[in-house]
């Protein structure tokens, strides 16, 4: 009687853990008491009845919050019970080579065999991610963990407000030091749009900045909110260390930028203001990598899927990988990769020279 005591004790203590989502009610404190005091079957089964009454109450914030690490077997931690796996974020070589794309649906591009073997080409020791518009539940689901290249460790933000939107993930060959979600800050938290990782000689931040919207009606949000906010974290980030950004900024910084510049003057990601507030953060000590090697070269990484402006060429460029100045000499060089296909946005590659950081 008492080896099948145990073994119940135990096998319950397991259920919690599998199940439970992270500690934000007042129950998870409760629920921590019971496991403590040891109560009886009937005591920890009226425990979790009362879990499952709040899961359907509320499925979305218990079912979105919760971020994921996704190890080289394959398998799906959650982060709320488990800390990260992370090392030394020490890469053997001196060459490093980045990949970031907004992929505009891991499902979609997935189908796309372009995008397929582009992604699982190893070459790349870190790839990066934009725009996966998969909720975290269907990501468990559906086990979307297989539609991503192997070999690498995976970390992933997901949207926690809307399903299907937004959401960010950074591939890496090496464990990182140290993962930040987000900024830090409430308001710009919701949508799973920042990734942070430390390696040994630099920070890189995959990020998916906010559209201003058709009607620009997250214009002033993004503008006198988010890009003041996540510039100043950006600041601070490089005051420790040299720092990668790369991602869909979703802004053409100047009329070399798009194809159309006249006729999208009050479009989102070309309005003043945001071209004002891109201007401003360079101005702070950080490089357009692309723009600096190739002062005069048009190309373009973001295609409408409307009026066949991927095979006219009129697209735009709004996706960067932005270094701080004293970090310039370390870029070896930088592309945006047109022939690839999968998205309406395509790959942008930046090598590093990590013996220059």
């Amino acid at each position: 009687m008492l080896q099948i005591a145990r073994n119940l004790i135990k096998h319950t203590h397991l259920f919690k853990i599998s199940k439970m989502p992270p500690k934000i009610t007042q129950d998870s404190n409760s629920n921590e008491n019971v496991q403590k005091e040891n109560k009886s079957k009937s005591q920890n089964q009226k425990e979790g009845s009362k879990l499952k009454n709040e899961k359907k109450s509320n499925p979305k914030i218990l079912k979105q919050q919760t971020l994921k690490l996704v190890d080289k077997k394959g398998q799906i931690v959650d982060l709320s019970q488990k800390k990260l796996d992370l090392g030394d974020g020490i890469f053997q070589q001196d060459k490093l080579k980045i990949s970031s794309w907004n992929i505009n649906g891991l499902r979609a591009s997935s189908k796309k065999e372009s995008a397929v073997t582009y992604l699982n080409d190893k070459k790349f020791d870190i790839i990066c991610l934009n725009e996966l518009k998969v909720a975290q539940e269907a990501f468990d689901k559906e086990n979307l963990i297989t539609k991503l290249p192997k070999d690498y460790f995976t970390y992933l933000n997901f949207c926690k407000i809307k399903a299907g939107y937004s959401g960010v993930a950074i591939l890496s060959k090496v464990k990182p030091i140290s993962i930040k979600f987000d900024m830090g800050i409430h308001k710009h938290d919701q949508e799973g749009r920042i990734i942070t990782a430390e390696f040994e000689k630099f920070n890189l931040v995959a990020c998916y900045v906010p559209n201003s919207g058709d009607k620009l009606d997250r214009l002033n949000y993004r503008t006198q909110e988010w890009d003041v906010d996540f510039q100043n974290y950006l600041d601070q980030l490089k005051q420790k260390k040299n720092t990668i950004i790369c991602g869909d900024l979703n802004v053409s910084h100047t009329e070399i930028d798009l194809a159309n510049p006249d006729g999208n003057r009050r479009s989102a990601g070309f309005t003043q203001e945001e071209r004002d507030s891109f201007s401003k953060f360079l101005s702070k000590g950080w490089i357009d990598t692309f723009r600096h090697l190739y002062p005069k070269e048009i190309k373009y990484s973001y295609f409408s899927p409307r009026f066949n402006s991927r095979e006219t060429n009129k697209g735009w460029r709004i996706d960067y990988f932005v270094v701080n100045q004293e970090a310039i000499g370390s870029v070896i060089h930088t592309d945006i990769i047109t022939t690839i296909e999968g998205s309406d946005h395509v790959p942008i590659e930046c090598d590093i020279d990590l013996t220059k950081l």
